[in-house]
C-alpha cells in the first residue's frame, strides 16, 4: 500500500474533538439504555419455573439504572430516557441536535437490549402475558388514570433530575448513581402495580415493538414527555438559582493565610 493511501485512510479517522464527543455521547446513551432494558426486563421474568416478586423487580430496575449511570454518567450524563433528555433540553443542558441524537441512541439501545433478551432467554419467559416487560395499565386502571399516574411519577423523576442539575448542587454529584437508582426503585414500588411505572418511552417502546403490542403505548410516550417538559419549565422558572461566586477581598485572604498552620 502506498504512502498516499495510508495518509488518506488516516485522514478518515481524524475527527474534530466536538465530533468525537458526540459519537461518545451517542454510544454512551446507546449502551447505557441497552444495559437498562436488558437487566431491567430480565429481572421482570416471572413464571412457574422462575418465581419473582414485586420487590425483586423494583430493586432490580433501580440497580440496573445505578449500573448504567455509573458506567456512562461521565460520558453522556446517562439520560437513558427520552423524557429526561426533553427535560435536559428545556433546562438548557443539551442543544436540540444533541437531544435528538440522544433520543435516537436511547431507542436503538432499548431495541438492542430487548433483542438480546429474545436471543438469550427461554421462549416461555418471553411469552408471558402480552409479552415480557410490555407496559400496560392494570385491568382496573383506566387510560386516563394510567396517563395521570405516569405523568405524576415522571414529574417526580424530573424533579430529581433538576435538583441534581441545579447549579447549587454542582459539588454533590458523587452519589448520583445511587440517588437515581433508589428514586427509580421508590417510584416503581409505588406505581408499578398500576401502570408498570415506565416513565421512559424508550423502555416501553422496545418491548412493544418486539412483541407488536402497541395498544396502550401512546400513554407511555405522551405522559412522560409532556410531564418532563412541564416540570422542567416549572422548576427552571421557580426554583433554579445561579451560584454567584463572591469576590475575596485582600483582608479575607490575609485572614485565610493566618488560619493556616505553618510548620
Amino acid at each position: 500500500m502506498s504512502r498516499e493511501c495510508v495518509d488518506r485512510c488516516l485522514k478518515v479517522f481524524k475527527m474534530k474533538p466536538s465530533t468525537l464527543d458526540k459519537i461518545c455521547c451517542f454510544l454512551g446513551e446507546l449502551l447505557g439504555t441497552a444495559i437498562l432494558v436488558f437487566l431491567g426486563c430480565m429481572g421482570c421474568v416471572k413464571t412457574e419455573s422462575f418465581p419473582n416478586s414485586h420487590l425483586q423487580i423494583i430493586l432490580n430496575f433501580g440497580f440496573a439504572v445505578l449500573i448504567a449511570i455509573q458506567c456512562f454518567g461521565c460520558v453522556s450524563g446517562a439520560h437513558l430516557n427520552p423524557a429526561v433528555t426533553v427535560a435536559a433540553y428545556v433546562y438548557e443542558m443539551v442543544s436540540l441536535p444533541l437531544a435528538f441524537l440522544y433520543v435516537v441512541a436511547q431507542l436503538l439501545g432499548a431495541f438492542i437490549g430487548y433483542g438480546l433478551l429474545k436471543v438469550l432467554l427461554p421462549e416461555t419467559t418471553l411469552s408471558a402475558g402480552v409479552g415480557l416487560c410490555v407496559t400496560v395499565p392494570h385491568a382496573e386502571v383506566t387510560s386516563a388514570q394510567a396517563f395521570g399516574i405516569e405523568f405524576v411519577i415522571t414529574a417526580i423523576l424530573v424533579l430529581v433530575c433538576c435538583g441534581v442539575w441545579d447549579p447549587r448542587n454542582s459539588k454533590f454529584h458523587d452519589s448520583v448513581a445511587i440517588r437515581f437508582g433508589l428514586a427509580i426503585a421508590c417510584l416503581a414500588c409505588a406505581a408499578g402495580p398500576f401502570t408498570g411505572a415506565s416513565m421512559n418511552p424508550a423502555r416501553s417502546f422496545a418491548p412493544a415493538l418486539w412483541n407488536t403490542h402497541f395498544e396502550y403505548n401512546w400513554i407511555y410516550w405522551l405522559a412522560p414527555l409532556s410531564s418532563a417538559a412541564v416540570t422542567a419549565i416549572a422548576y427552571k422558572a421557580v426554583f433554579r438559582r445561579e451560584v454567584v461566586e463572591a469576590e475575596i477581598t485582600s483582608n479575607e485572604k490575609l485572614r485565610e493565610l493566618n488560619d493556616v498552620q505553618l510548620s
